[in-house]
């Protein structure tokens, strides 16, 4: 039961691969940016590490910019990759040395890097969440099947709002009004 509740001080924002070159072609592409900028100011707001991976950069291109900016303002982690799991062992190694046992996830493709990550998490015993609405494929089926099968191997399948709002706590935190906002 300790999965469903998030634990600010042991968890981390994971966004995976929303890059220039292969965001484009994602099915509603453009439906992920405010969720996931919803994540990143979540994750500004209770000081979670926010890990980034791009996959071939050199073919795919950078993070987009509607979150480059933020990510870099927040001295985020980032790696290049050109394995579909983003659990790379320097990766896992940091994850390890900031304490982290539960990721949010984010990102692209939910039936290729997103899976393969979140399957090599939870073997590896983390909690993983993902933020259904933060997460995209090119064919919206793809995303639906894999994300049942994430559901079913263990992982929490939620959303942007819900994440925000289980951290937050209570209306009375200081983070409310700044929350509230991000999910308007």
């Amino acid at each position: 039961m300790d999965k469903y509740y998030l634990n600010q001080n042991k968890t981390g924002l994971f966004l995976i691969d929303i890059q220039t070159k292969l965001i484009p072609a994602i099915y509603q592409h453009e439906a992920l940016v405010k969720p996931t900028n919803t994540l990143i100011t979540t994750a500004e707001l209770f000081n979670l590490p926010i890990y980034v991976t791009e996959q071939y950069p050199k073919g795919l291109g950078p993070t987009i910019p509607e979150h480059m900016s933020k990510l870099e303002k927040l001295e985020a982690n980032f790696w290049e990759k050109t394995s579909f799991t983003a659990c790379l062992p320097e990766i896992i190694e940091k994850f390890k040395s900031d304490k982290i046992d539960t990721l949010i996830i984010a990102g692209v493709e939910t039936h290729v890097c997103v899976f393969q990550t979140a399957r090599d998490l939870l073997r590896l015993d983390y909690n993983v969440y993902l933020a259904s609405d933060a997460v995209g494929s090119r064919d919206p089926e793809n995303k639906k099947n894999v994300l049942d099968l994430m559901s079913d191997m263990g992982a929490v399948i939620s959303n942007s709002e819900t994440i925000a709002f289980d951290l937050l706590k209570d209306a009375k935190a200081s983070q409310f009004k700044a929350i509230s906002n991000a999910v308007k």
